[in-house]
């Protein structure tokens, strides 16, 4: 427990017990976007060890994006998200990390400003603490909220509903300062090639898991997921092929 393992992560995945993981939060490598020190990956292997590490309502948080290749995006994403499914997960909510920089502009289409934060849960999900933080911008009248709402005739009549929220639970559109020195400000994460930002480690982490329990990262790179489950008070442990990239992650927990 409160490990960082250099070694191929499906083999150290076959390693660990069945039912042992509250929550993984991860970024794969993905259609080749990065040089990651030249390694890849079994997917569907790695998705299978996951589903058999994790706990009864455990959570996996796969953030991935899709990358533009001869003119068409390359649907890795969906194709993930759909495996899941196939081998048993629940796809508990479709999320998107919007991001405030672009690294590849494009100059025939719209620019790409997210991924997709994948929530997929072992069964009904043990553990949700949401983050409140939504702002509800409301009209009020005599303490109660306004708002009008189609009728079965057509017509569209005011209601108002008592004690309205000021803020809410936050939204599953997550608007994060991504770059260099926003991501985090330990400037030796950044000799990795595609670091995400501590805050959606963090958050996510904060969710769907307790203090105590274990957070898996099986791509750790930089060390971002097991810094944050260490802040928080959570047990880790962390996976890279890239004895590079742990002993980043090592100096960053230190």
């Amino acid at each position: 427990m409160n490990d960082l393992i250099c070694g191929d992560n499906i083999q150290v995945l076959k390693g660990l017990d069945s039912n042992s993981i509250d929550l993984t939060v991860t970024s794969p490598p993905y259609d080749g976007l990065r040089d990651y020190n030249g390694y890849s990956f079994d997917f569907e292997g790695i998705a299978k060890q996951l589903y058999r590490v994790t706990k009864e309502g455990g959570i996996v948080v796969w953030v991935v994006g899709d990358s533009v290749i001869k003119g068409s995006e390359s649907g890795t994403s969906f194709r993930q998200a759909l495996h899941f499914k196939e081998i048993g997960f629940k796809l508990h909510d479709t999320m998107i990390y919007q991001k405030e920089t672009l690294s590849f502009p494009a100059n025939n289409r719209y620019q790409q400003c997210f991924e997709y934060m994948f929530v997929f849960s072992k069964g009904k999900p043990n553990t949700f603490n949401p983050i409140i933080d939504h702002v509800n911008c409301v009209d009020t009248h005599k303490g109660g909220k306004i708002r009008k709402e189609k009728q079965k005739d057509g017509t569209m009549k005011e209601m108002i509903r008592p004690e309205p929220r000021k803020m809410s639970n936050r939204w599953n559109i997550w608007r994060i300062q991504n770059g260099y020195l926003r991501n985090t400000k330990d400037k030796i994460a950044y000799k990795h090639p595609a670091i995400f930002p501590e805050s959606l480690a963090h958050d996510h982490i904060t969710s769907w898991s307790n203090e105590g329990d274990v957070v898996l990262d099986p791509f750790v790179g930089s060390g971002t997921t097991c810094k944050m489950a260490k802040q928080l008070g959570r047990n880790y442990i962390g996976i890279d092929v890239s004895q590079e990239y742990i002993d980043i992650a090592i100096q960053r927990l230190e």
